[in-house]
């Protein structure tokens, strides 16, 4: 059998090992794949591993002999479902990998907005401390989370997680899923979401009811004081409206993991945006994060060979 991986530096940039998957079969190692080059890397291959590589009906009908794809990330969008099951090529995912570190970096913003730790160390650092007349001092408003609502948008591994860590902070949750759970304490719709969260986090798929729901009208409902966060998809926001809406003081701030187009693109409208922090898609990214998603990897395509294949999305 040849497994070939498309785009594997992501996963693995040489800190992992591969050598589980050469135990399987014949293993070809691209960092990354640029559109011309698929085909010609796969026209041979049995199995193929990726993460943001589009996989089409015109690569799928120049590759016959692919039968597997083995999506290295949880969302699978880049791939056309519908023409793998013509082809007959199973597609898999890998489910809830990322839950411990998508909530740990929801709270890194939360704690930033809040505390204001590398603004102030930034501070100490630049000597404002040492210049000071007073044993202390502050550059912005600061806040304690405990009492403040935090509103989720989402409520699957990722948005439950997030709620656990908030009520350990003394927050108050509310939830706004398009599954309803016993779990949720506090149910309520989007707007309400919107007016009345101190922070709003989003933890919601990508889906066309869900695209662009950040927009101009939805930040208008909220609080002058509240932040937002997005570490799901990018696309859920407009990210014009996001700037617009710090710029004019709609909002207090933003947090991303994700935008529209990534890598991220010069003429974003978030970059230089006041009150803005954002991170180069690395929730996902601790070690101990990645070596999970690629022992299930391996696991989903043994389990496929195995004739019982897991995870599958198509």
């Amino acid at each position: 059998m040849k497994i070939t991986i498309l785009d594997g530096n992501a996963l693995n940039p040489g800190d992992l090992s591969w050598e589980p998957l050469k135990e399987i079969g014949e293993l070809v190692f691209y960092p990354r794949s640029n559109p011309d080059e698929i085909i010609e890397r796969i026209g041979d291959s049995d199995a193929v591993l990726l993460n943001k590589i589009n996989i089409t009906e015109e690569i799928l009908g120049a590759c016959p002999k692919l039968k597997y794809i083995g999506v290295q990330a949880t969302g699978y969008n880049v791939i056309d479902l519908d023409a793998c099951r013509r082809h007959g090529v199973t597609v898999t995912n890998v489910p809830s990998y990322s839950t411990s570190g998508v909530a740990q970096l929801t709270f890194a913003y939360i704690s930033e907005f809040a505390c204001g730790t590398a603004l102030h160390s930034s501070s100490v650092m630049s000597g404002d401390w040492c210049k000071s007349p007073d044993f202390c001092y502050w550059k912005k408003p600061l806040l304690e989370l405990d009492g403040k609502t935090l509103g989720i948008f989402g409520y699957g591994s990722i948005g439950s997680r997030v709620a656990k860590i908030g009520k350990a902070y003394g927050m108050k949750i509310i939830a706004c899923t398009r599954t309803p759970k016993e779990e949720i304490e506090n149910p309520v719709d989007f707007e309400t979401l919107m007016s009345e969260s101190d922070f709003i986090t989003l933890h919601a798929p990508l889906t066309d009811s869900t695209r662009g729901i950040i927009n101009a009208r939805s930040l208008g409902l909220m609080k002058k004081s509240a932040y937002l966060i997005n570490t799901a998809r990018g696309p859920l926001v407009n990210e014009s409206d996001v700037r617009a809406a710090l710029e004019n003081g709609t909002i207090s701030g933003y947090a991303c993991d994700v935008v529209s187009e990534e890598p991220m693109k010069n003429d974003n409208p978030l970059l230089g945006a006041p009150n803005c922090l954002i991170t180069p898609h690395i929730a996902w990214a601790a070690t101990e994060t990645r070596q999970r998603l690629l022992d299930a990897v391996v696991d989903n395509l043994k389990s496929y060979l195995g004739g019982n294949p897991k995870n599958v999305v198509s």
